[in-house]
């Protein structure tokens, strides 16, 4: 008996070990893709969209290099088409951990503006670590009414997902309120319900779903799930509250 359980013990440690060194390599790959200068300089036709009456050039910063006139528009834009489909589920709206989260130094924007000059779209999103994987988490994805539906959310969305496999994510994840129309929008684009999105109980509902995409070039690969929280939870509170993952979205 004391042979097996020695052998069952070394086998432990020996999978312990491996699930951290993948970590450790997931976290080096998150790194490198934060220290990129302009993640769109690969894809130089994509910094133009010319369609539907829509002349629009893109560019992607970090929230540490944007003016504060476009971080009061980013914050302005995400309050207009986002601040009542919050007060209409349990999560509520908060200016500020709002422009918390929007500002926060880890953002990346990919941003759409007129040749005029004029705002359009933006979204935020992060090179980041989530249930042990290597993912980008996109944020939001909020355009100006009036140019919705115009295939300028699509084509931002392709561009996330270049950005996102050249540089090795397995995924492109997002999170979408359920009472928010827009969720179709996604879907349309392939995105499915992700393993860490919620269930609903008799005694527990939540009002969202985590979505993702797959990096198919890895997903051969896989990465065990080291967190152990509850899903759709952080530190006990949902995650639209704590400043971290998993945020409503809007094309």
């Amino acid at each position: 008996m004391g042979r097996k359980s020695s052998v069952k013990s070394k086998e432990k440690r020996l999978k312990r070990k491996e699930e951290q060194q993948k970590i450790l390599l997931a976290m080096s790959v998150v790194d490198k893709a934060n220290k990129l200068t302009d993640p769109l300089e690969p894809f130089p036709v994509f910094r133009k969209f010319n369609k539907n009456g829509i002349e629009a050039e893109l560019f992607i910063k970090r929230v540490t290099d944007l003016d504060e006139s476009t971080k009061s528009w980013i914050f302005n834009l995400t309050k207009r088409n986002m601040q009542l489909k919050y007060e209409q589920c349990s999560w509520g709206w908060n200016d500020n951990k709002k422009m918390e989260e929007l500002m926060d130094e880890a953002a990346w924007y990919l941003i759409a503006k007129g040749v005029d000059g004029t705002f359009l779209g933006f979204s935020h999103f992060r090179f980041d670590m989530d249930e042990g994987i290597e993912v980008l988490y996109c944020y939001e994805l909020q355009l100006e009414p009036a140019i919705q539906r115009k295939g300028l959310g699509k084509f931002m969305m392709q561009i996330l997902e270049l950005v996102a496999f050249k540089n090795n994510m397995r995924k492109v994840i997002l999170t979408i309120l359920k009472n928010n129309h827009y969720s179709k929008f996604f879907k349309a684009l392939n995105y499915e319900i992700d393993e860490t999105s919620p269930i609903d109980y008799q005694d527990e509902t939540f009002p969202y779903e985590i979505l993702s995409k797959f990096n198919k070039r890895l997903a051969s690969s896989t990465t065990p799930n080291v967190n152990n929280k509850k899903p759709g939870q952080s530190n006990g509170h949902p995650h639209c509250c704590s400043g971290h993952h998993h945020h409503p979205l809007m094309s």
